[in-house]
């Protein structure tokens, strides 16, 4: 099959969406982004990269705090909203009627409504250029009690999403099944 030559890019998909809180001069403000992950297992890290002239990253520096909500397919026109207006113009928190809760870390907001979150100190941050990676420890999960089963956080009730970026700048679900990770690439063992 041959390749097309795209240029540089950040066409790695699907990109989870994601609801990024912190205080901003002690007012909980959110916004949302795609580009975040998971970075680290032992202790577990997770990586968010965020503009400079992002809102949230001001109080992402005055407090060395954030939260990572990880909303369902039901907040789509929330997370939208999140993502084309800035908090230092509007009140995300009471447009949205999120309902915001506190675990640990007194400056890390969190959105009740989520059904998963994350709540993390900052231990490095990196300038990249357009962006600062923030590497953050998850301090604490918290789940949505309907949304676990048997212990476990239950995908097809958590709803998460991803964006697909250029061209297409849609919100996608998650897809249908398709094998059993650590096992079904065992098949190939089959041929050594």
């Amino acid at each position: 099959m041959a390749k097309v030559q795209m240029g540089p890019g950040y066409n790695i998909y699907p990109m989870p969406v994601l609801l990024v809180g912190a205080n901003v001069n002690g007012k909980p403000n959110f916004m949302t982004v795609a580009w975040g992950n998971i970075a680290n297992a032992e202790p577990p890290m997770v990586a968010v990269a965020i503009r400079a002239s992002r809102h949230t990253h001001i109080g992402i520096e005055q407090n060395k705090t954030f939260s990572v909500n990880v909303p369902s397919t039901d907040m789509v026109k929330e997370v939208d909203y999140c993502g084309v207006v800035s908090g230092a113009k509007v009140d995300k928190v009471k447009t949205c009627q999120f309902t915001v809760f506190y675990g640990k870390l007194s400056t890390a907001p969190m959105i009740e409504q989520c059904p998963v979150n994350l709540e993390c100190s900052v231990l490095h941050s990196l300038e990249l250029g357009s962006h600062t990676l923030y590497i953050g420890r998850i301090e604490e999960v918290h789940a949505s009690s309907d949304c676990v089963t048997e212990g476990k956080l239950d995908l097809d009730k958590v709803k998460p999403f991803s964006l697909l970026a250029e061209p297409s700048r849609q919100y996608y679900a998650m897809g249908e099944y398709q094998g059993k990770a650590f096992n079904i690439g065992l098949e190939f063992k089959e041929k050594e």
